[in-house]
Order: C-alpha cells, then sequence, then structure tokens
C-alpha cells in the first residue's frame, strides 16, 4: 500500500478542472492506497486574501472534498494550519534551500510579474509544500501538470536533507493522470482553467446551477471549421471540450469524434453541457447537506488528529537530524 499526499488551495471554489483532472483521481486512489488529503490553507495567504471569505472557502473545499467521494475511513482529510507540524518542518526545509532555485519557480515568475510588492512566502512556499508531501512518508504525488516543477524541488530538497543529516524523507514520485490532467479555459483554451480567473465564462464552477453550466459551455470559444476533432494545437477549445466530455463519460477520443461526425458545434456543445451537469448534480446535493453541519466539523476534527501522529512523528525525527533543541542531561 503506497502512501498518497495532495493538496488543494482554499482560493475559491474548485472548477470542474479540478474535479476531473484531480478529485476523480483521489476517489479511485483512496481504494488502494493510503490517502493524505489537505486543505492548503496556509499557502492560501502567500497572497491577500479576505479572512471571512477564506473561512468559508476553506469549509467549502472540505464539503466538496466529501460530496465528491473521499471517504473519511479510508483517507485523512484536514486543515493544514490545524497540523502545525507543516510550518515547523516548512521552515526547516526553508533553511536548506537556495534563493535562486526558488526565483526559478515559474508559479513565482507568473504571480511576481509586474507587481510592485510581492511577499516573501509566495518565494519560500515551495519549501512548505516540500514539508505538506515530506511529514508522511509520501510515495505518490498525483497533481496537474503546472505542479511538476515544484515536485521536483520536494524532490531535491528531500535528498539534500537526507544526504547532509540523516537518511529520513521518502523521495517522493509524481503521478499525472494521462486524460483530464489539464482542462483549459473555456475562454482562453490555450491556458489552464482557473478558479481564480477574472472572467466566469473562462470555468465552470462545481457548484454552478445547470443554466449557467449551459450558458458558459454554449459560449466556449471554438473555431469556424464546424467539425468535432480533436487536434490541440489548432483546435484547441474544441479539444478542450472533447477532453471534459471524454473525461465526464469515460468515453474515448475516438469514440466521442465518430459519435459527432457530420454534426455542428451546436450539438456538441450542448451535450457537453449536460453531461457536465450529470456529474456535478449528485456532487452539489451532497455538498449541500454537508456544508453547514456538524458532521462537517467532526470529519475535520478527527482528520486533524489523525494526520498529527505521523507528521509530529517525522518532525521529531527532522529535529533531531538537523540539531534543534536539547539534549536532557540524566539525573
Amino acid at each position: 500500500m503506497k502512501k498518497i499526499f495532495s493538496g488543494i488551495q482554499p482560493s475559491g471554489t474548485l472548477t470542474i478542472g479540478n474535479y476531473l483532472g484531480a478529485m476523480q483521481q483521489f476517489v479511485q486512489l483512496q481504494e488502494d492506497h493510503d490517502c493524505y488529503f489537505c486543505i492548503v490553507d496556509e499557502h492560501a495567504i502567500t497572497v491577500p486574501q479576505d479572512r471571512l471569505k477564506l473561512r468559508h472557502n476553506i469549509r467549502s473545499l472540505a464539503a466538496l472534498y466529501l460530496a465528491s467521494g473521499i471517504d473519511p475511513d479510508k483517507s485523512t482529510l484536514f486543515i493544514q494550519s490545524e497540523v502545525p507540524a507543516h510550518t515547523q518542518l516548512g521552515w526547516m526545509l526553508q533553511s536548506i534551500s537556495y534563493i535562486g532555485e526558488l526565483e526559478r519557480m515559474t508559479q513565482f515568475k507568473d504571480k511576481s510579474t509586474g507587481k510592485e510588492a510581492v511577499s516573501a512566502g509566495l518565494l519560500t512556499y515551495p519549501p512548505l509544500m516540500a514539508a505538506d508531501i515530506l511529514l508522511y512518508k509520501t510515495d505518490i504525488v498525483p497533481v496537474g501538470e503546472d505542479q511538476k516543477q515544484h515536485l521536483e524541488l520536494t524532490r531535491n530538497l528531500a535528498q539534500r536533507f537526507n544526504n547532509k543529516f540523516n537518511d529520513i524523507f521518502t523521495i517522493p514520485e509524481v503521478s499525472i493522470p494521462k486524460v483530464g490532467a489539464r482542462i483549459m479555459s473555456l475562454q482562453e483554451p490555450t491556458k489552464k482553467m482557473s478558479k481564480s480567473d477574472e472572467n466566469e465564462k473562462a470555468y465552470i464552477s462545481m457548484l454552478d446551477e445547470p443554466k449557467k453550466i449551459e450558458k458558459k459551455i454554449k459560449s466556449a470559444v471554438t473555431d469556424s471549421e464546424g467539425i468535432v476533432k480533436f487536434d490541440k494545437e489548432n483546435k484547441a477549445g474544441v479539444s478542450n471540450l472533447m477532453t471534459i466530455y471524454s473525461s465526464c463519460t469515460g468515453e474515448s477520443i475516438e469514440a466521442i469524434e465518430a459519435k459527432y461526425e457530420g454534426k455542428g458545434y451546436g450539438d456538441f456543445k450542448s451535450d457537453v453541457a449536460q453531461v457536465v451537469i450529470d456529474v456535478l448534480k449528485p456532487i452539489q446535493d451532497r455538498y449541500d447537506a454537508l456544508i453547514d453541519s456538524e458532521k462537517l466539523d467532526d470529519i475535520l476534527d478527527h482528520g486533524a488528529d489523525k494526520a498529527s501522529i505521523p507528521a509530529n512523528k517525522m518532525l521529531t525525527k527532522a529535529k533531531k537530524a538537523i540539531g534543534l533543541g536539547r539534549v536532557k542531561k540524566k539525573k
């Protein structure tokens, strides 16, 4: 049984891209592996946040994890800030990180470009991400393509620590799903769909109502050719909708091309909207039942307690390896 870790920031309601690229895979992984799913709220504060909105997003994300099929009896679901070992190990790993390698992170470049002031946390959060993963002896980290660079840094930091101090960290492997790993923006299909996109038409929220989903899909950017064919380079918009359809139904791209041969984008878009609605409706119903319940609090309390046990054990090993603390004299 492998140990799996994954974390999602509570920076807004998850999109269909998050669900198809990550959540679906999480539900499958928990059947055969020891899974830790973390709401990484401390990562969220590397950029300005509204206090009340952040708290709502944390709770909402937890409810969406569960509504999507995460079983608290099979997986450990918890909030990062409720397990203090994360920030403690994060500081230790930050101390062996190099400024140059942190400045090379693509996401730091993207988020800092053009800004007058950038928080130190935005630069140094990759070591905290590494701590999230390494605390649990993680074997596999399922991530989207955009996080691959951060995972390489995690592996480098683990090896650096092991070589310099003591061989205590498991070197994690990256797992990127082949289908649905990268759902793109409905309005700019050359960039990834994001829950923080300023254009609401660009993404489908997991909590969007059916009429809104239908409207967004119908206004999705395609092309003037009118042929449902998978071609990422020349038909990025259509290819993105085909990926969404395939991920929602399990049908192959080839089967979708054959199904819509001779049909226009109108029929295709209507069907894409319907399969998305069919996938999200039961999730939304479960979410509504959980969001304001004591059951959700009980699950998160239990998850934090459960996660703290292995996290604190690893933190103690790391402190001892690096020389922190004191050795008490025997009486």
